[in-house]
């Protein structure tokens, strides 16, 4: 494509452009009883990242030569003349580079980029993903009809062998922006090409049904001029080969304007999932604040009362923009999507170095970053950010979505991890700031600009009033500059100085004295401080001889040029006290440190699960039967984290009672129409599996995931009474690689009688299995396999 998709930014902001919708329809879906979500799956419950896998260069061996989405020009090699990116890679892990006509790096290495079409590629994304919490990845196909179509065919092999490797899911996610072919185009790729990948254990599957997005279908941009009749019908055809479809939409999708084309309501409601997108949609957390009341309220809503999954985009802005804030912006919009009660997140994007909004691994610095090229580092606005800052921060957000983290609308995430490199500059220059009232226009944010003519202004009323700055992380405060506009008449304010390592507890950093601002001098006053860990300043305010409210137009904080402390020791003596099917806890000796440990963090691989202030933790929200590996390491006041504790392997134990069989992969036979294998294990007493008519045996398996110990199904029929009592002859048999079966119940007529539920339950000595099938040889009431459910359990 000659035009990213993402380009397309909305022309008003979310509550001008609300103002303009009728708020009728909103009203009725808000009336209307609600259903119940689909149960956690593969998106469902999980993060999703977008994956565009499209980066390649000349000896890759990739079809389309040359340098795909490196350079505008892709014969001639990448240079800042010859670029479509704004963001780079930070290269450390990649074993192939490719050399490139930028300038070298600014430690002086050469400038080398890497190829998606190598596999050691790929299989470094998802180990990235694998570690820090990012479940399942959306592989991006755009038409693949012309000369990409090759190579984002062979991409797509790529990404199914990394995502097994790593345990990982993915899927398909269709971009019909150009596509003016699509509707009998797609229906050819899909069941010629991209179907086959959903035999793999690592598609995504939800509600038991192969998972498929199309994204684009009512977008206003001319590159999208579709009418809704070929949309709709599109839709319809996947969901009856049995698939899950989400739809990427419009912003503004439920009131059909701005970037919606009206009359798509239909279409956006046909979908399984809707998931709206919202790159450059919002620059700041005020704007993601807006859309969540004004936009996003009201799609929650409106897909609650249809039985529509809602998976919102969230994005970690725009780094090229300065959008990002330190990761602040992306914090907000994660917590926003997820006390909105969000079925799942899809965060744009994985690897989109062409926009800024990439979480993948960044050059940190300028030192690792071509010099001159004019591309901003993580570091761009004054804060150290190691190079894996946004993916440790999608790991939080995901804990946080799972109801392993609190719900908390402070980031806990640190930008570094260790210790950061000294501070330098102003620390508080564009930082988020808070204060305890605001007077007309003159937010709080004003004071830490680069305006040295805004300011922030108080309420009026009684004295005191406060203003704070967050930094982003604990620094060794030593300086503080506070001005007011140049051309003000003099005035005093009585000022205390105070820090936080937390938000909550603050110590005196500088008791309250007078703070004198003279415009013979510049308005500004100077002080130093004692030398004073924290993260969070604020400023005190009890009067004001010019006015009577707090005024601040410039606040500066500088720290000194070492950390005050060094890092603790590791935890020891690592040890599990207890488990239950779904929890671990842990227990540990304290570290020591030359100031003081400030708390704890349990971590599995990269991603950290507790974070606890003593020394021990319970980590909940696991899975049955499954072996976890947890370190710990502790932190101080300073943000120096100590290394890792030796680790420690757990099985969890085996869930009671569970249905091991809910929500995993399946597979068939055979199916007509939309009577797929998925219908067993998607909850929906109602739908059923069907099997080609006339022409037994047949059968139908479901993946349990991993070997498990088996001993009784529950095999199921519509309970309705139209389905009257019928005698199916059938066998279920068990295997645990999926090629040899073993007999777990042998081949004898089984009774569905709708006066007992249309249910029969079969129970056997327990076994091993990973895939348990039934095979159906004969019904006497349709000459079909049949079955609406297959339940395993462990006894």
């Amino acid at each position: 494509m000659a035009v990213s998709r993402r380009r397309f930014v909305t022309s008003v902001l979310a509550g001008s452009a609300l103002a303009t919708a009728s708020t009728t329809e909103l009203l009725t879906s808000m009336s209307s009883p609600a259903h119940a979500a689909s149960p956690p799956g593969d998106v469902v419950g999980k993060v999703t990242v977008g994956y565009q896998g499209w980066f390649s260069a000349p000896g890759d061996g990739a079809p389309i030569g040359g340098w795909w989405h490196w350079g505008r020009d892709r014969f001639q090699p990448p240079s800042p003349s010859n670029t479509t990116i704004v963001s780079w890679p930070d290269m450390r892990e990649y074993t192939r580079t490719y050399p490139t006509a930028y300038p070298n790096l600014g430690n002086g290495q050469p400038a080398t980029l890497f190829s998606s079409y190598d596999q050691q590629t790929v299989d470094t994304h998802f180990r990235w993903m694998q570690e820090n919490g990012c479940d399942t990845a959306a592989l991006q196909r755009f038409n693949p009809m012309g000369d990409e179509g090759p190579t984002r065919d062979a991409m797509t092999q790529k990404v199914r062998s990394a995502a097994e490797r790593h345990s990982r899911k993915f899927y398909i996610m269709y971009d019909v922006t150009d596509w003016l072919t699509f509707q009998s185009e797609i229906k050819t790729d899909w069941t010629t090409k991209m179907a086959a990948h959903t035999a793999s254990s690592a598609y995504a599957r939800q509600n038991g049904k192969p998972v498929v997005c199309i994204w684009g279908f009512g977008f206003s941009e001319p590159s999208r001029p579709f009418t809704p009749g070929p949309c709709l019908e599109v839709i319809n055809w996947f969901k009856a080969q049995g698939c899950y479809v989400i739809g990427g939409v419009p912003t503004w999708w439920r009131q059909g304007i701005e970037d919606s084309r009206p009359g798509f309501l239909d279409v956006y409601h046909a979908f399984h999932a809707i998931s709206p997108w919202m790159v450059y949609r919002a620059r700041t957390v005020e704007e993601l604040d807006s859309y969540y009341n004004n936009v996003n309220v009201g799609d929650m809503a409106d897909c609650a009362a249809r039985g529509i999954d809602y998976l919102p985009c969230v994005m970690p802005g725009d780094l090229a923009g300065g959008h990002r804030k330190h990761g602040d912006f992306y914090w907000r919009h994660i917590y926003n999507m997820v006390r909105l009660g969000s079925q799942g997140l899809y965060v744009s994007m994985f690897d989109e170095y062409n926009e800024g909004n990439q979480i993948a691994k960044t050059s940190e610095t300028q030192a690792t970053t071509p010099a001159g090229a004019n591309i901003r580092a993580l570091d761009e606005d004054g804060v150290a950010c190691s190079s894996d800052y946004y993916l440790r921060i999608t790991a939080d957000g995901g804990r946080m979505l799972k109801g392993q983290l609190a719900l908390t609308a402070v980031r806990p995430t640190p930008p570094m991890v260790g210790t950061p490199p000294p501070a330098t500059g102003n620390l508080a220059a564009g930082r988020s700031t808070a204060a305890s009232s605001q007077g007309g226009g003159f937010p709080a944010s004003n004071a830490v600009d680069s305006n040295a003519g805004s300011y922030w202004e108080s309420g009026g009323g009684s004295f005191p009033h406060w203003w704070q700055v967050d930094l982003g992380a604990s620094h060794p405060v030593n300086k503080l500059v506070v001005r007011l506009p140049a051309g003000w008449d003099a005035r005093t304010q009585t000022i205390t100085v105070q820090g936080s390592v937390d938000g909550n507890s603050f110590a005196t950093i500088a008791a309250a004295s007078a703070f004198t601002f003279d415009p013979a001098t510049g308005n500004t006053v100077t002080r130093t401080l004692t030398t004073t860990t924290a993260r969070y300043v604020r400023l005190s305010i009890s009067g004001n001889t010019g006015w009577p409210a707090a005024q601040l137009a410039q606040v500066e904080v500088y720290a000194g040029s070492t950390v005050p402390d060094n890092p603790p020791s590791a935890p020891s003596g690592l040890t599990v006290t207890g488990k239950t099917s779904t929890s671990v806890s842990l227990a540990w000796t304290a570290s020591t440190d030359d100031i003081g440990v400030t708390g704890y963090q349990v971590r599995q691989g990269g991603t950290v699960v507790a974070a606890v202030t003593g020394t021990t933790a319970t980590v909940s929200g696991l899975s049955p039967s499954t072996a976890y590996t947890f370190t710990v390491v502790a932190r101080d006041a300073a943000g120096n984290t100590s290394g890792a504790s030796s680790a420690v392997t757990v099985t969890t134990d085996a869930a009671a009672n569970a249905d091991l069989a809910r929500g995993r992969p399946t597979s068939e036979s055979s199916h007509v129409q939309s009577y797929g294998s998925g219908n067993v294990v998607d909850g929906d007493a109602n739908s059923y599996w069907e099997s080609a008519n006339s022409a037994f045996p047949q059968w139908v398996q479901v993946d349990l995931g991993s070997s498990r110990t088996v001993g009784r199904v529950v095999l199921k029929l519509p309970p309705s009474s139209a389905w009257g009592s019928r005698t199916q002859t059938l066998a279920v048999q068990g295997s645990t690689d999926g090629g040899s079966f073993g007999t777990l119940v042998g081949s004898a007529g089984r009774t569905f009688d709708p006066a007992s539920g249309n249910q029969v339950t079969l129970t056997f000595s327990a076994a091993q299995a990973r895939y348990v099938r039934v095979t159906v040889t004969g019904n006497t009431g349709w000459p079909a396999g049949q079955l609406s459910a297959l339940e395993v359990y462990a006894s």
